[in-house]
């Protein structure tokens, strides 16, 4: 490779994706980690009010189950931000999609800010929902934006580094909600509201940078405006390669217009692609890690943890999924996304029993809370080595750019959909199961280990018409085969480099 290519490499790309995440993806992981410390001070606030408001004293089931309403409806804001991150990317581009989104965050904040003095918890519920939409958008448009940026050898490294930035964003969370800092009793709306700050560094950054050279092939028709964009992110010269491919899947796409969500449902054509991108997103949650975040204290406190350490405690999970997320993305072009989601999800299998075994004996052996505890952050840390990252990037590469935004919108659905769900049932869970409220966990991970085992095929270094292939066997079993041109796809492994390498 060049010295040119390195410094396009170098610089364009990667500020184009840190600035795309600052803004984006952190903001999920920053908006669960800041959920955590302030849990006693705004269920007193919630109580407070009742008393001001109706004289009413609430019971602890009442404040609890108001609370978990407050943390949970950032979920159905996620949601919703899911089911227009589609549309949006289509009409707007991926580029202004983001920017605009900043106008959920920065209301958000404000609400937040202002809610101690209104003395209205319901700012505070407004406020979680609008901050949910914000990453429901980016959620699925970020990752959209860097796998159409980027080159083939580098689109798993790039499109991972969405998931660095969540779990470097639950760090910052984590570090941020200390007692130390804004998590306590004085400060706790200042923290809330401090999400804004990564918002205006995205907004005085991002629109320095190109759009998405796909976006403005086959959505704008403007072919001399994804030549520039693609000479300014790679910094040179476009590989013919690279033009061979893009006009080839123009050709395909041709006459095709924008899928919605449920087209993709009657298209025999991505069948098991759907499936596939369905098992997956579900599974993200469904596992119960990312509940951890929003309930570390009832879990440590079920592993036997002193509640003066356990501030300290839950940043160290948040430091577990961040190590964790650098490493696949050091090991992702190597291992493939197929060994890098299997192995992490038989990984969580494991160490779910262990965990049970563990709480089962805690009263009976004197060191087996450190292993409950030990229990946790391994299987953060599984969970970071594949299903974190990888899970989100397979949509972008499995589905076509007319299929791509219908096909996150669908992802990005059953995620916050089951974000909710777990968000709503994990407080109940933990206390109804008690020792054995990781094994519906684990038996979820299992699941889903056994089918990427059968059905997933690998992607690493394919183009789509190879991955198409893939697929085609089993959403036409037993029919013709292919037509003669995509029968002769190849493997052709690009070369590698990882951005965390630049």
């Amino acid at each position: 490779m060049t010295t040119k290519e390195k410094k396009g490499h170098s610089y364009t790309l990667v500020l184009m994706v840190t600035s795309a995440a600052i803004g984006g993806t952190l903001q999920y992981g920053y908006n669960l980690a800041i959920m955590n410390a302030p849990t006693i001070f705004i269920q007193n606030f919630v109580n407070e009010t009742f008393q001001e408001r109706w004289g009413i004293q609430l019971g602890v089931y009442e404040v609890t189950l108001i609370w978990t309403f407050i943390v949970s409806i950032f979920s159905l804001g996620g949601l919703t931000g899911a089911l227009i991150a589609g549309p949006m990317s289509v009409r707007l581009g991926r580029k202004k999609t983001l920017l605009l989104n900043n106008v959920f965050l920065l209301s958000s904040s404000l609400l937040a800010l202002l809610s101690r003095t209104a003395k209205s918890f319901e700012m505070i519920i407004i406020s979680r929902f609008l901050v949910g939409i914000n990453a429901g958008i980016s959620m699925n448009v970020q990752p959209m934006y860097f796998g159409e940026s980027a080159p083939k050898h580098l689109r798993g490294a790039v499109s991972l580094s969405s998931a660095v930035f969540t779990s470097f964003g639950l760090v910052l969370g984590q570090v941020v909600s200390l007692r130390e800092l804004l998590g306590s009793e004085p400060y706790w709306q200042y923290l809330l509201a401090s999400n804004a700050i990564p918002g205006f560094i995205q907004l005085l950054t991002l629109p320095w940078f190109p759009e998405s050279p796909r976006y403005l092939l086959f959505d704008c028709k403007d072919k001399e405006a994804c030549l520039s964009a693609l000479k300014r992110l790679r910094g040179c010269e476009v590989r013919r390669e690279e033009l061979d491919e893009l006009l080839q899947e123009q050709n395909e796409i041709k006459s095709d217009r924008a899928k919605q969500p449920w087209d993709l449902l009657t298209d025999r054509s991505v069948r098991w692609q759907l499936i596939s991108v369905a098992v997956l997103s579900s599974a993200m949650q469904l596992c119960g890690n990312d509940s951890i975040y929003f309930y570390a204290s009832y879990v440590f406190q079920e592993a036997g943890i002193s509640a003066g350490q356990i501030q300290y405690v839950t940043i160290g999970t948040g430091m577990c999924e961040f190590t964790a997320c650098i490493l696949c993305n050091l090991l992702i072009e190597r291992l493939g996304r197929k060994l890098m989601l299997m192995g992490g999800y038989v990984l969580m299998t494991g160490w779910a029993v262990v965990f049970t075994v563990a709480l089962s004996l805690e009263n009976i052996v004197t060191w087996m809370p450190y292993l409950s505890m030990t229990c946790i952050f391994t299987y953060i840390l599984s969970f970071g080595m594949g299903p974190a990252g990888v899970s989100v990037i397979l949509p972008t590469e499995i589905f076509n750019q007319t299929a791509r935004p219908a096909a996150c919108m669908t992802a990005g659905f059953l995620m916050w959909l089951n974000l909710f769900i777990i968000g709503m049932i994990f407080p109940f869970l933990v206390s109804g199961l008690g020792q054995y409220c990781f094994v519906p966990f684990g038996t979820v991970c299992l699941v889903t280990a056994t089918y990427i085992h059968m059905v997933l095929p690998e992607t690493k270094g394919k183009t789509l018409p190879m991955i198409t292939k893939e697929f085609y066997k089993l959403n036409y079993r037993g029919h013709r085969k292919m037509d003669l041109e995509a029968s002769k796809a190849q493997y052709k492994l690009g070369e590698i480099l990882h951005s965390t390498a630049l």
